[in-house]
């Protein structure tokens, strides 16, 4: 299949799939979500039982791309307009938590918002030292609706709690304390070959009834599914938070600076 916005590398019964949208750091977009639910069709059909999710040396993924949701001259945000759908995100999510195949996030640079859902729902993380996790949402008046029920599944209640409130991103090795990484080196390649030696040779059927189990009877994530849907329509649909969105795609201001007298961003103050 031909890709837009992914690379996709098969090596027998393993799947390796790389963001590749490098001048946006990676940044999610329907066009990326729509051609991953191809993906992963793709492996189910053919048996694959390891799927491999990479970005780049810089950033793994840094969360929505804000350009679909600042609006073009002439024309409402799509939000607006009713063409947003957050559903097949959390549905791609959802695929790798419960899906008939090992999910398998490899980490270097930076993994924001979105980037910490793709983290969150993957059965295994490798980091490499460089590796940041961050929930920047709340700067924009939003919060990490979709995230939430596969974040709190690894990490629990009171350390995504913290990650969203604080928007102060961790270090791999905070990340490895916490649960949200597996494992992590200075060179996490030798490890996460290490990892696909042996997981690659675990029998399909076998992955994918225990994935059943523990999907439908230890961690049901999928219970939350219209929850969070509708709390991300939600957010996504306010025009305070979609002026933010703007005012940050056009003019790089955040929402708690405003412009100088020479048309440079300057933080408010007291915003420190």
């Amino acid at each position: 299949m031909n890709h837009d916005t992914i690379r996709v590398r098969r090596q027998g019964q393993v799947c390796r799939v790389q963001f590749d949208r490098p001048e946006r750091e990676n940044a999610i977009t329907d066009a990326m979500v729509r051609e991953l639910h191809e993906l992963l069709d793709s492996c189910e059909r053919d048996g694959v039982t390891l799927v491999v999710f990479e970005g780049s040396p810089e950033a793994f993924c840094v969360g929505a791309d804000f350009g679909d949701f600042a609006p073009e001259a002439g024309r409402e945000p799509a939000a607006g307009t009713g063409e947003y759908d957050p559903a097949p995100l959390f549905d791609l999510w959802l695929r790798m938590a419960t899906g008939p195949y090992i999910t398998l996030s490899h980490v270097r640079g930076k993994a924001n918002a979105g980037g910490v859902g793709f983290v969150a729902a993957s059965d295994v993380v490798i980091a490499d030292t460089s590796a940041t996790f961050g929930l920047s949402e709340l700067l924009f008046g939003l919060y990490p609706a979709m995230v939430m029920p596969f974040l709190t599944r690894r990490i629990g209640f009171q350390r995504a709690n913290y990650l969203t409130l604080t928007t102060r991103p961790i270090g791999a090795e905070q990340a490895a304390d916490w649960g949200l990484v597996d494992c992590c080196a200075e060179r996490s390649g030798p490890l996460l070959a290490q990892h696909l030696g042996r997981m690659s040779k675990l029998a399909g059927d076998g992955i994918a009834r225990y994935k059943r189990f523990m999907s439908a009877e230890i961690a049901p994530v999928g219970r939350h599914r219209e929850a969070a849907i509708a709390a991300n329509l939600e957010i996504f649909s306010d025009p305070q938070n979609l002026q933010r969105i703007t005012r940050f795609v056009e003019d790089g201001v955040y929402p708690w600076e405003q412009r100088g007298p020479h048309g440079t961003a300057r933080a408010d103050e007291g915003a420190a």
